[in-house]
């Protein structure tokens, strides 16, 4: 059974070379695992959250672990019970500005109190309400999904230029660092199109040859520093509430309720992102469990201290690059995650990978994404209302993404959680406009849009 569903997935993209569903070795699972968490900035979001709130080193370093821990327990409920696609979840940039205003106004016990109704209520939407997929199914067809990965790739593009030129260090060599990790990730890209030999084997391993390519590159330039790893210690057990007891500040929860539905929109994009890669169908059921997993990842992320989680569409890229589906993966990824949280000297190597050499690679990966994008969008005729459905939304994901910081500190503040994300100013705009733009008259019936989803 499982060979057959492969094999359906391979027809429906030839470049998945495994399928969801198929079974790889567990040695096998955890190499392509690593990559996925190797090629991942999931530290970042945690380091940018903790200068905000001026976190001391010992509980940053602390805070950051908690996020693996709560990244990896997420991964491992989307990834078995719930979306059931190979999705990698990591911390939400999204919220990153509501939550330090609310920690800096009313400590991290309300931070904390603020997560738990709002991922609660993201669960709810899946089951027992069953109100997430339909909501989905009517204003979600190909021509918004398409666009939504569009923007998900678009948007992600200048985070890596500016990790690599804000980086510390010369601004030469990190762009030459990044340079080197992102030629050997593409050169292995292109030895992979041969579908035998040794086009699999560097296809297969693309991610970790230019991770290890890139950090050789950068020690090079006195850019490795494994300091942290000396100080860091074996191992720490978790704990409910690490900052303290949470206090639920209706304020803080009802602004953490619009954040949620915010997050849900980029983390839908994720799934679509997914779906077109691995070929698989996003029906009313496996929408729903998603919402589901979506909340209860973040819901236990936040009882360890952790913040917001979403799927990362960086994870999906590495996917199309590799062409590597199988869900043990990503299940070898979440396991890999929950050990990174459990034990600091592994945390703290991953963390010591110089940023120019994630983000080479994470450029390349947001191209991947972009692409996937187009992917769908091709099979749309692009006339007059479809053009501005599509075209209006990047302009407006780009206008966000250049939005000088003045401008975004003078607006209100729910307004400023939505423009602090590119993905969900273009997400929104695209929603609103392919439903207030009327469809032409004079389209045939078979070009409207159907469903992008059964």
């Amino acid at each position: 059974m499982e060979a057959n569903i492969s094999v359906e997935q391979n027809e429906q993209n030839p470049n998945i070379i495994v399928g969801v569903d198929e079974k790889i070795s567990w040695g096998k699972a955890f190499l392509l695992g690593m990559q996925h968490v190797l090629a991942m900035d999931l530290y970042i979001a945690p380091i940018i959250f903790a200068g905000l709130l001026a976190l001391d080193t010992m509980n940053t370093t602390f805070f950051i672990q908690m996020c693996f821990l709560a990244a990896g327990l997420a991964t491992l409920i989307q990834t078995i019970g719930g979306l059931k696609l190979p999705v990698v979840q990591g911390p939400s940039y999204v919220p990153i500005g509501a939550l330090a205003a609310i920690g800096g106004k009313l400590g991290l016990g309300a931070v904390f109190g603020s997560l738990i109704p709002g991922a609660l209520l993201i669960a709810i939407l899946g089951y027992p309400l069953k109100w997430f997929a339909k909501a989905v199914h009517k204003v979600i067809p190909p021509l918004v999904g398409g666009t939504v990965i569009v923007i998900v790739g678009i948007s992600l593009m200048p985070a890596a230029f500016n990790s690599i030129y804000h980086a510390p260090g010369n601004v030469g060599h990190n762009v030459l660092i990044a340079f080197v990790s992102a030629a050997v990730l593409i050169i292995c890209i292109l030895l992979g199109r041969k579908k035998k030999g040794y086009g699999t084997f560097f296809r297969l391993v693309s991610v970790i040859l230019a991770i290890i390519a890139g950090t050789v590159t950068a020690s090079l330039f006195g850019s490795l520093n494994f300091s942290a790893v000396k100080e860091a210690s074996w191992f720490a057990l978790p704990s409910f509430f690490p900052f303290g007891k949470p206090i639920f500040d209706l304020q803080a929860i009802l602004t953490m309720v619009f954040i949620y539905l915010v997050i849900l929109i980029e983390t839908t994009g994720t799934w679509f992102v997914v779906s077109t890669v691995t070929g698989s169908e996003l029906d009313e059921k496996r929408l729903n469990r998603a919402s589901v997993g979506e909340g209860l990842g973040c819901f236990v992320g936040s009882l360890f201290g952790g913040t917001p989680m979403t799927g990362y569409s960086s994870n999906a890229g590495i996917i199309a690059i590799t062409g590597v589906a199988s869900k043990m993966a990503i299940i070898a990824a979440g396991i890999i995650l929950v050990a990174l949280g459990l034990i600091p000297k592994l945390s703290a190597v991953i963390t010591c990978i110089p940023e120019p050499v994630i983000n080479g690679i994470f450029g390349v990966v947001c191209v991947a994404i972009v692409m996937n994008g187009f992917k769908v969008i091709q099979k749309i005729e692009i006339n007059d209302r479809n053009m501005m459905v599509i075209g209006v939304p990047i302009l407006l994901t780009v206008g966000t993404m250049v939005l000088p910081k003045e401008i975004l500190y003078s607006v209100p503040d729910f307004a400023n959680y939505i423009l602090s994300s590119g993905t969900a100013v273009g997400a929104i705009a695209t929603l609103i406009l392919n439903l207030i733009i009327p469809q032409e008259q004079n389209e045939p019936n078979e070009k409207r849009q159907e469903p992008l989803i059964s």
